[in-house]
Parts: structure tokens; sequence; C-alpha cells
């Protein structure tokens, strides 16, 4: 087979063969010895809707609450970094601005529904909130230090950690697809939050706007004035948005078509 639900995590060999593990089922197989804790069930979804692998899947999920913790840290350090900008937002404006720190507190709550095992149409709507912040602003704060700030402008240290831990956003977002139902009902709410966000980011300036992340490229010469980089990061934000939705509806497509019994394996398109 092959999809996601192929490997047999646990017995030392793959399903129906006498192949040994990986290394990285050797690890899952290490964490779940030491870590009692269920994990979701396998879906076989194609590779471009969940692109992380099992073994790694089942290890997050294993060490749930540390996963937790530290996204919970990740939040508190990034509402520390947008500190100066808060101060000068007005507060009704708050929900838009700290964006990559909201993703992460949305995907600590996700996942700590899952482990509660809550259900119902607010955790639907919570893992759908989680699976596109963490995609979208994960990808787009990773690219707007790259391909805008450079490693200039904060040091370098942190502008690795800036991009990593973005990256990790990222991966994180595809764990959602192992429990979440993806309703269309819940993706079409998120889809109008997040086009909320980027129009009051970059293109309906509103309550002293546009109010999208500061970035150092932008006032390098003391005010406002590299319209290329404000465009790139627009047109960033807008990419990511239509990603997700295509990442949320193709998920949605493939759950559904696994549930009629149809085959839907890693690298099936």
């Amino acid at each position: 087979m092959d999809g996601k639900g192929s490997a047999t995590a646990g017995t030392g060999q793959q399903a129906g063969g006498t192949d040994p593990q990986s290394v990285g089922e050797r690890l899952d197989t290490f964490v779940a010895s030491r870590v009692s804790g269920s994990v979701p069930s396998q879906r076989d979804l194609p590779r471009y809707v969940a692109p992380v692998p099992t073994w790694l899947e089942n290890v997050a999920f294993r060490l749930v609450w540390l996963i937790v913790a530290i996204n919970l840290a990740g939040t508190a350090f990034g509402f520390y970094y947008y500190a100066g900008q808060l101060s000068v937002t007005p507060l009704v404006m708050w929900p838009i601005v700290p964006v990559s720190p909201l993703a992460t507190l949305y995907l600590a709550i996700s996942l700590t529904l899952w482990k509660r095992g809550y259900d119902g149409h607010i955790t639907q709507l919570v893992h759908m909130l989680a699976f596109f912040g963490c995609l979208k602003y994960g990808f787009w704060a990773a690219f707007a230090q790259i391909v805008i700030e450079g490693p200039g402008y904060v040091p370098f240290a942190l502008w690795q950690f800036l991009i990593w831990s973005h990256v990790g956003m990222i991966l994180q977002a595809f764990l959602i697809t192992r429990y979440a139902d993806f309703p269309v009902w819940a993706i079409a709410l998120t889809t109008g939050w997040y086009v909320l966000n980027d129009m009051l980011d970059f293109f309906i300036p509103v309550l002293g706007g546009p109010h999208h992340t500061w970035l150092n490229e932008l006032f390098r010469d003391g005010s406002v004035g590299s319209i290329p980089a404000f465009d790139i990061a627009a047109a960033a934000a807008v990419f990511a948005t239509v990603a997700a939705v295509f990442l949320a509806m193709a998920t949605r497509i493939a759950l559904l078509r696994q549930s009629q019994g149809e085959y839907t394996g890693r690298g099936k398109l």
C-alpha cells in the first residue's frame, strides 16, 4: 500500500513484510514504550495534504502536552514580540495584529480539545482556525524574513529562530489532518476571517491601518517608503490564504472519498 496507513509502528516490521523499521519508526516505537496515551487513527490521505511522515505525527501526538506547552510559550513570546506594535494599535484591532501568536494559541487549544475528546461545532471551528493560521502565517513569516527582511535587521540567531519556528508552525498544521473533520461551513467561516485579515492588513486602512506585522524593511529610511516590499508582503499573504483554502478543501474531499471507500493513498492526485 502506498498510503500513510501502510506502516505498522511498534512491531519491528512493516505490515505484510519483513523489512526492518526505519529510524523514524524506531523512534516512534521508543517513545510509545515510555509514554502512555493514544494517537488518532491513521487516515489514508494523499501526500500533498498530509506530507508529514506518520511516525513523526505519532511522536508529536504521544508528546502532545509538550507540544502544547511549546506552542503556549511561543504564543507568550509572540505577544512580547508584538508589544510595540500593539501599544499603538486600537484595542479593537488586536485580534488582527499578532497573527502568529494567535495561530499557535489556536493550535494549542486544538490539540487540547482533541486530547480531551471534545467535538462539536466550536471545536471544529477552532481546528480550522489553527490549520489555516499555522499554514498561512507560518509560511508568510518565514517568507518575509528570508525574502523581504534578511539577516541584517535583527541578531542572526533571532533571525534563524523566527524562520525555523514558523516552519515548525507549518508542519504542526498538518497534525490537524489526523483528527479534524474539515467541515465545509468551518472552512468557509475561517476563509472569511483570514480574508478579512488580509484586507485590513494590506488593503483597507482603517483605525490606523494597515495592520500587517511591522517589517523593518518598510521603515528603512525612517518612514514607510519601500513600496515593493509592501507589495511582496501583500502578495505572499494572499497566496498563503489561497493555499490554505486549497489544502483544507482538498483534505475535505480526500476524507469524503475515504469514507466512500475510495483509495486516496499518498502520492495519488
